[in-house]
């Protein structure tokens, strides 16, 4: 009961001291701080106040927490007290010092800051500092435990059970709108920020990427989900969605792309996966402090130019930088698979340039994307994947480039250049194209349908590609539509042999991924 009542004078004391802040001589209506009620007229954007280390935030979502407000602030510096306005939806935030809070805002200006899916507004405050009551002991223990992991000290034995630690190390991390790939190495550097990382499992599942991320403590574990729950990675996309695994410990067999146990560097790579070089696993375990601090558009105060690149997706990730644009595609079905099928799979996610099928090992092919960050999307979407009955295996390639046969060379039409085809999806930059990369699904998004063709056309069309058609809906202006295939294999083998369809009159069918079911 204690701690119900010192939230409740905590607010109650903040809210008389915005009155007495708000002084008219401030140059600013009280409106355009405490009692604005979260308005956001353009009068009040124009009287903004002075850089202060204490920043207001509006437009809260009703269930916010404390924890959520806070993590708005962690990559920018030391949060050193936060007052919450439950009923007007409001929140003060004040930072350890004045220049974490203008980084904050700058890089807050040019990319909109959500919690829970809902933007919301930050401005700099009148207040030069927060009093608060230090009797409420919650804010204050939550505090002192993003403090304590912020410095790298261990959080004290009373914040440990102020945050009432879970019985697990081990968390269950969903990625919602994964416009952009996220590795293993991207997850291993925001979470390091909490704790030691142990080990981590990436998997797909449900036509989702999840992870599993076992740290050295519970608390550790704990701390991480209250600050990054709900968070985007990037720039509004690639939200986390953290729960605790009822596993308390991982069984991690190989050191790849796909899992890694930080504390057995010695462990191999597996079958055909890229290893990890040691010099990296040591640069790793040592690198516990930056949140996404090399990632562009992550997390991380950046600048608008940066921000703008990352969110055309044209930003190499960290760990990527210097790696290759070409992947390594084994255990294809040999009898089917041709330079210009594969081209228009991996075509999805990003600018297929060469295609070559090895001359002695036929299930197998390099594919050269437009750069890394291409690269990356396609294996992470790609990756075990079943194409014509054969699950495959998407792996980067320590080659550059792919070669083309030597003038003369007669290599069976197994290499083939693409890099002026007309076909490529992301030619233009920030086409609209980036925002609709979904994973493999069974459900297909078509566009550019000619007004004459009807939905009968359309199914008998699909059917024909080898598989069963399960729905149809067209869009209103019916030169959209989806349609779901049975499987998701079905709608990969359709999108290979349809998209760029001839449908009469030199239209073609477009075709992608939907992240829609009918």
């Amino acid at each position: 009961m204690d701690g119900i009542s010192d939230v409740a004078v905590g607010v109650k004391r903040g809210s008389d001291e915005l009155s007495m802040y708000n002084s008219p001589n401030s140059g600013m209506s009280s409106s355009s701080d405490g009692a604005s009620n979260g308005s956001d007229s353009k009068k009040l954007r124009v009287e903004e106040a002075p850089p202060s280390r204490v920043l207001h935030i509006r437009k809260l979502p009703n269930e916010a927490s404390e924890t959520e407000v806070i993590a708005l602030g962690l990559p920018f510096g030391k949060v050193t007290n936060i007052l919450t306005l439950k009923g007007k939806n409001q929140a003060f935030l004040e930072m350890g010092t004045e220049e974490a809070a203008i980084t904050m805002i700058n890089y807050y200006t040019t990319v909109t800051p959500h919690i829970r899916n809902i933007p919301i507004f930050i401005q700099y405050s009148n207040h030069k500092e927060l009093k608060t009551d230090a009797g409420n002991q919650r804010t204050q223990a939550v505090l002192q435990a993003v403090s304590a992991v912020q410095s790298g000290g261990s959080p004290s034995s009373d914040v440990q059970e102020a945050l009432a630690a879970a019985s697990s190390p081990v968390l269950r991390i969903i990625i919602d709108n994964m416009f952009y790939p996220v590795t293993l190495d991207v997850l291993q550097q925001i979470f390091s920020k909490f704790g030691t990382v142990m080990k981590i499992i990436t998997f797909t599942k449900n036509n989702q990427f999840q992870a599993l991320l076992q740290f050295s403590d519970p608390v550790n574990a704990q701390q991480a989900k209250l600050a990054l729950d709900g968070q985007n990675i990037y720039n509004s996309c690639c939200t986390l969605r953290i729960d605790f695994s009822k596993l308390v410990n991982l069984n991690v067999k190989y050191n790849n792309d796909k899992s890694r146990d930080y504390t057995r560097p010695e462990l191999p790579a597996g079958d055909g996966q890229p290893s990890l070089d040691s010099t990296v696993v040591a640069a790793y375990s040592k690198d516990s402090n930056s949140l996404l601090g090399k990632i562009p558009g992550a997390l991380s105060p950046l600048s608008a130019a940066a921000a703008a690149a990352a969110a055309a997706g044209r930003v190499a990730l960290a760990g990527q930088t210097g790696s290759s644009g070409v992947l390594l595609v084994s255990n294809l079905n040999e009898e089917m698979v041709t330079p210009q099928s594969l081209f228009t799979l991996f075509g999805v996610y990003g600018d297929v340039q060469r295609v070559k099928i090895l001359y002695n090992k036929k299930d197998s092919a390099l594919i050269q994307m437009s750069d890394a960050n291409q690269a990356q999307l396609a294996m992470s979407h790609l990756n075990g994947q079943k194409v014509y009955g054969k699950i495959i295996r998407v792996t980067l390639s320590k080659h550059q480039t792919v070669a083309l046969p030597r003038d003369g060379l007669d290599d069976q039409g197994l290499t083939k250049d693409f890099a002026n085809s007309p076909l490529h999806r992301f030619k233009k930059p920030g086409s609209k194209n980036f925002q609709n990369i979904f994973p493999p699904s069974a459900t297909l998004h078509l566009s550019n349908i000619p007004q004459d063709v009807t939905e009968d056309d359309l199914r008998l069309l699909f059917s024909n590609a080898g598989g069963t058609v399960k729905a149809f809906k067209f869009f209103q202006d019916r030169k959209m539509s989806l349609i779901q295939m049975s499987t998701v294999e079905e709608a990969i083998q359709a999108l290979i042999d349809l998209h760029n369809y001839n449908m009469g009159g030199n239209q073609h069918l477009r075709v992608s991924f939907s992240k829609s079911t009918i």
